[in-house]
């Protein structure tokens, strides 16, 4: 050390070190809160995304259809929708597309789609995971069709989080 050069006190390094750790507190304190608001809003989007992936489904085969049968319908079926695909040689290929539950589990399952036609398509895909439904509470997830109109209310709960819409859908008119 030179001559006149001072270092510093005992009491101002304990001040700084004060210092620091409030402002690393109040820094992993905001990260915490961030990291758990993202939590949240990631459970709020998966149910969202279900949802809406649903609904798009549903709406899809809903515009075509000639029939849609919502009522009597045997379990898991949730939604039956018919319709005839117009081909000019009088080769009309039908498609039927039936959507239904599985792997319900405290009222949460699987939403699936079946798709057959005529022209030889046989397929099942899953539609949504973390649908809501049971028949004593048919405000969560239901579907009632009223010719043109179906409607379809789903929702979804993905951890403590849950989304509920309802998709109105009017077919168009078959020539």
């Amino acid at each position: 050390m030179r001559r006149g050069e001072r270092g510093f006190t005992l009491v101002e390094l304990l001040v700084a070190m004060v210092i620091m750790v409030t402002i690393s507190g109040a820094a992993g304190a905001a990260t915490f809160q961030t990291l758990k608001g993202v939590a949240r809003g990631n459970g709020y989007m998966s149910a969202v995304r279900q949802v809406e992936n649903a609904g798009h489904w549903i709406s899809r085969d809903a515009l075509m259809a000639e029939t849609v049968r919502t009522d009597n319908l045997t379990w898991p079926d949730f939604i039956v929708i018919r319709w005839v695909e117009r081909d000019y040689d009088d080769d009309d290929i039908y498609h039927s597309a039936t959507y239904y539950f599985q792997d319900i589990s405290s009222e949460i399952g699987k939403l699936m789609r079946r798709h057959w036609s005529s022209a030889g398509a046989n397929e099942t895909v899953m539609v949504a995971e973390n649908i809501y439904y049971d028949a004593l509470h048919p405000n969560k997830t239901k579907a009632n069709y009223n010719s043109p109109k179906l409607i379809v209310k789903l929702t979804s709960i993905v951890d403590d989080k849950h989304e509920t819409k309802e998709y109105k859908i009017v077919r168009r008119p078959n020539f």
